[in-house]
């Protein structure tokens, strides 16, 4: 099926038409929040399912029933998506913990007036590529990626689910009230999970001793998380989310973009990313 057939543009960029209906649109854009609600803010594949994990471990204090008893879908709800509605996430006792795909620009007004913490994660760009072609190809709703470089093509040209990840990146970067916001990647949490996990519980003023954070970070270790039923996706009807295609939670590593890319397509890349990102100040790990 096309795109035309199975999103609808939202804002400017492609939202899957059967997880963003127009009421759940129009919900996300009159959402009220409270200041200490907690965003996680992703570009699509670049470590949401990861962050459901850690931030909701790090509110409760280590306790796993946190992340065993609900799924991440519902323990930290897509604002845009349709299951948002249905949640009575008015009633939720503050924290809230949310998490949304959506671009800088594309945040509702009440997100500018109530100004709540913000975790942003960032992946190389080639790694989320790579996971997103494979993610494409097991996903019903999801446009058939065809061959890798027509894919490619529309992964540059932002022609893809969310748009483009550099205007999604540099959108995040230039934001106003920065001390709101924590700049962190999923190649620093593949490098050092517990000092990630450290920081982000600095950051939302929930401090842990060490031996709590080292429980949460081997929790969190993705070959352990991919354990957990809750995270894993494993409860997705198939005909949405084909998994003898490929996993959901599919290898968790960094670099791996080394062995889906040609040498042409890497090229390709580059010249494309040195262009985009030219004056973005950033000083990324992966660079």
């Amino acid at each position: 099926m096309t795109e035309a057939e199975l999103y609808s543009l939202y804002k400017g960029v492609y939202v899957p038409v059967l997880l963003h209906s127009p009421q759940s649109l129009k919900y996300c854009e009159d959402f009220r929040f409270r200041a200490d609600d907690v965003l996680i803010v992703t570009y699509p594949k670049s470590g949401t399912t990861w962050m459901q994990e850690i931030v909701p471990l790090i509110m409760s204090g280590g306790d796993l029933a946190s992340v065993e008893t609900l799924h991440n879908w519902d323990r930290v709800p897509w604002l845009e998506e349709n299951r948002a509605c249905i949640l009575n996430l008015e009633q939720r006792p503050s924290p809230r913990l949310f998490s949304t795909h959506f671009h800088y620009n594309m945040m509702p007004p009440g997100f500018f007036e109530v100004k709540p913490k913000v975790i942003y994660v960032m992946r190389n760009p080639k790694d989320v590529f790579t996971s997103s072609f494979h993610y494409y190809g097991m996903s019903s709703f999801l446009v058939n990626p065809g061959p890798q470089g027509e894919f490619l093509k529309k992964f540059l040209d932002g022609k893809v689910m969310f748009g483009s990840w550099f205007d999604h990146v540099k959108g995040w970067l230039n934001a106003e009230d920065k001390e709101r916001i924590m700049y962190i990647s999923y190649d620093e949490m593949i490098m050092d999970l517990k000092d990630c996990v450290s920081r982000i519980a600095q950051f939302l003023e929930k401090p842990l001793d060490s031996e709590v954070t080292e429980k949460i970070a081997d929790r969190c270790l993705f070959k352990n998380m991919k354990q957990n039923n809750m995270s894993n996706y494993s409860a997705v009807p198939p005909e949405l989310m084909d998994q003898t295609k490929s996993r959901f939670l599919r290898k968790g590593i960094a670099g791996d973009w080394k062995n889906q890319l040609t040498e042409a397509e890497v090229e390709q890349f580059d010249s494309v990313y040195k262009e985009k990102m030219k004056d973005v100040k950033y000083k990324f790990v992966w660079d």
